[in-house]
């Protein structure tokens, strides 16, 4: 089941990435740092400007780096995260043979992971590294309830290293341990580790790379501009949070984040989601309708906990219905109505006519200078030093700087538009050291004979 399901992800991820889906957020800061760092350079993803770990303090990079030691290739990330995401399958069916589940309902809990919507629609979103903790929460969970003290530990260890924001999720999950499982070790582990590595990520490591505030501040105007004044907000402001919190939009988000599994909830048996009440009061009170879907990586550590919520209630023979038969097809429909294998067949396709031609192009970049590029082009260039973004405002950039610039004009990509490259177009035509290597379907190549005028990249680190 978890071999079957990992080729299925990889496959579909990397034919999304085949057709320039894949974008310069996120999937190129993450292999572009990643590259640099396998290369022993300094991580700085230029396009971000930024440092790789000032973005969410994710040390988990850096072993990742290892693998690019063997061969740069983004299709490793690919790879990472559609193994991560299926290996989820084995600590849910254990912890449901540990709660007392038949091995069949055990199995059938395996799959109802696999077919849980988000599993699949994470998979189509770049890379993040948030998802090699998916199954490690579900393995710590596993190791708690088994007291393997040291296992835990290393476990929670890796959920910290994806992204600063888990040490919250890790806090929750010692004190639902320490509450309500009467696993003290194990929960006085995770409680102090949690907020120990709050405060060095937020206060220290990422301010130190960033020179400012977590990148997901920004999500939270309405309650603050830093950490701790959001915080104080949400203690202090009841009004905000709950104008915040009561909205349709945050109703539609509750139902898409439950009803694929709601057959199996039991108010009785929701003391498990007390690890899940960080992330989710964070995505209700966000002012971003990012953090409000079954598409990107803001719910991940919720998932965890609403199957562990499941399994205590069948455990306890409770639920809609506990035969294997109506439970897959219920996740089923689920998966078939939120998952979105759909836009394979529609959005991936909307710059078809331009694929074959922007690899062509892509192909013709022979070296490791400098490029400028749009952001779905950006993906397949990552590997070098220097990379800027035809967004906006790119019409002000020193074109002289880069080695090569690749456009496409049919389709400009995120941020940008069709004004903006051929104001670019036309400025290159006027530069005698720019040469038009590539123009097909309006996907134009332009090469920098002068070497001399291009940045060196040391003076980007």
């Amino acid at each position: 089941m978890v071999v079957f399901s990992t080729i299925i992800l990889f496959v579909c991820s990397s034919f999304r990435h085949a057709l320039f889906q894949s974008n310069a957020f996120d999937l190129g800061i993450f292999d572009n740092g990643i590259y640099l760092l396998s290369q022993g350079q300094k991580p700085f993803v230029t396009f971000r400007g930024l440092h790789i770990l000032g973005d969410h303090g994710a040390f988990i990079l850096y072993p990742l780096a290892l693998l690019y030691k063997i061969f740069p290739q983004v299709h490793w990330l690919l790879f990472v995260q559609a193994f991560s995401l299926s290996i989820g399958a084995i600590p849910t069916f254990y912890l449901a043979i540990n709660a007392g589940l038949k091995q069949s309902q055990a199995t059938t809990m395996a799959a109802v992971y696999l077919l849980y919507p988000l599993v699949f629609n994470l998979n189509l979103f770049d890379f993040h590294p948030e998802v090699i903790a998916l199954p490690t929460l579900l393995f710590a969970i596993l190791a708690a309830r088994l007291e393997q003290v040291f296992r835990f530990t290393v476990a929670i260890v890796i959920i910290l290293s994806c992204k600063a924001v888990l040490s919250l999720t890790v806090m929750a999950l010692g004190i639902g341990l320490l509450l309500f499982e009467k696993k003290r070790i194990c929960g006085i582990i995770a409680i102090f580790t949690g907020l120990a590595w709050f405060l060095v990520a937020t206060q220290v490591i990422i301010p130190h790379f960033s020179g400012g505030e977590p990148a997901g501040v920004k999500f939270y105007d309405s309650l603050g501009d830093s950490v701790f004044e959001i915080a104080l907000n949400i203690l202090l402001k009841p009004g905000i949070v709950f104008q915040q919190i009561f909205t349709l939009s945050n109703l539609e988000y509750l139902v898409l984040l439950t009803i694929p599994l709601i057959w199996g909830l039991s108010f009785r048996h929701l003391t498990p989601l007390v690890g899940a009440i960080p992330i989710l009061l964070l995505n209700l009170l966000s002012d971003s309708v990012q953090q409000k879907n079954l598409t990107q990586q803001y719910s991940l550590p919720i998932l965890p906990f609403l199957l562990v919520a499941v399994i205590a209630s069948l455990a306890a023979g409770e639920g809609w219905f506990r035969q294997p038969k109506k439970i897959i097809l219920w996740s089923l429909i689920a998966f078939f109505a939120l998952a979105k294998y759909g836009y394979f067949g529609s959005r991936y396709l909307k710059h078809f006519d331009t694929v074959k031609a922007s690899h062509e192009a892509v192909a013709l970049v022979e070296t490791k200078g400098s490029v400028l590029t749009a952001d779905h082009i950006a993906p397949h260039l990552t590997h070098r030093s220097v990379l800027m973004l035809t967004t906006k405002g790119a019409e002000k950039f020193d074109l002289n700087e880069f080695k090569y610039i690749l456009l496409n004009a049919s389709y400009p990509g995120w941020d940008s538009s069709r004004e903006l490259v051929y104001r670019l177009v036309d400025k290159l035509k006027t530069m005698p050291n720019f040469q038009l290597r590539y123009q097909k379907s309006e996907v134009m190549l332009f090469e920098n004979q002068d070497n001399t005028t291009i940045i060196k990249s040391n003076n980007n680190q």
